[in-house]
């Protein structure tokens, strides 16, 4: 039997039959608003995101299968946390805070991606994603939340799979973000007058050694990087701290 395959990015749950669906369908003798509605149904869960699919025909029955790739796990995390990205520096920034129900829901859409062989394991790779993320997940860091899932809490929720939040729970993640946002600025603006304190002190130092007074002092390396660049060296190059001067002619 021989067999056709469409490959084309919808908007999550909004697929049409329009281009690029639409024209491509068309001289495969299907029915489009069939395969739309299929589409459509398998990813509903990806709203507001591009998802690749591919439809699969079989050109002699017209008969059809969609299959739907995902995007990265830490892409779902960001939009299930509504931020654009994850901290810089995820050991002391956080940037969101998740409900187990929202690991959980990340959890099923990458089901077939995911290592774990129950929703315990996926759901524990979830939190894992979110720990290099900065992410925390029921307002502790995420590495409490897997001792905590070790622990059997929320196994209920776990083991039926609930995705599901309240008027309440939403409202109650929004205010969070908030606080860590304004935790993070605060956070942020310390650092960096605590960085130029060090670069006025050192006034006259080699670079490298107001690099290094920065980072005994644990500020981050985003910061560091603004305030005493690493220095380039001829071709373009940071200069390696500690390499060799080159030889001379």
């Amino acid at each position: 039997m021989a067999k056709e395959t469409i490959e084309t990015l919808v908007d999550g749950g909004k697929a049409t039959a329009g281009p690029p669906l639409g024209p491509a369908l068309g001289p495969m003798g299907v029915n489009i608003g069939q395969v739309i509605a299929e589409i459509n149904k398998k990813t509903a869960d990806f709203k507001g995101m591009k998802v690749p699919v591919k439809v699969i025909i079989d050109k002699d029955t017209k008969e059809f299968e969609i299959t739907v790739g995902t995007p990265p796990a830490s892409a779902l995390i960001k939009k299930e946390a509504g931020v654009q990205k994850g901290a810089g520096n995820p050991l002391t920034e956080k940037v969101a805070d998740l409900k187990i129900e929202q690991v959980i829901k990340v959890a099923n859409m990458k089901q077939d991606a995911l290592l774990g062989k129950d929703n315990f394991g996926r759901a524990k790779e979830i939190v894992g994603t979110c720990q290099s993320m900065g992410i925390m997940v029921e307002g502790m860091p995420a590495h409490d939340a897997i001792d905590k899932i070790n622990a059997g809490e929320w196994k209920d929720k776990i083991e039926s799979g609930k995705t599901e939040l309240s008027a309440e729970e939403l409202k109650e993640l929004a205010e969070e973000k908030k606080r860590l946002q304004e935790e993070m600025e605060k956070n942020r603006a310390e650092f960096e007058v605590k960085a130029k304190a060090i670069l006025n002190e050192m006034s006259g130092k080699a670079n490298k050694d107001i690099r290094k007074k920065m980072v005994e002092a644990e500020i981050p390396m985003l910061i560091i990087n603004e305030v005493a660049p690493e220095e380039k060296a001829e071709g373009g190059d940071a200069k390696a701290e500690g390499a060799p001067a080159p030889e001379k002619k």
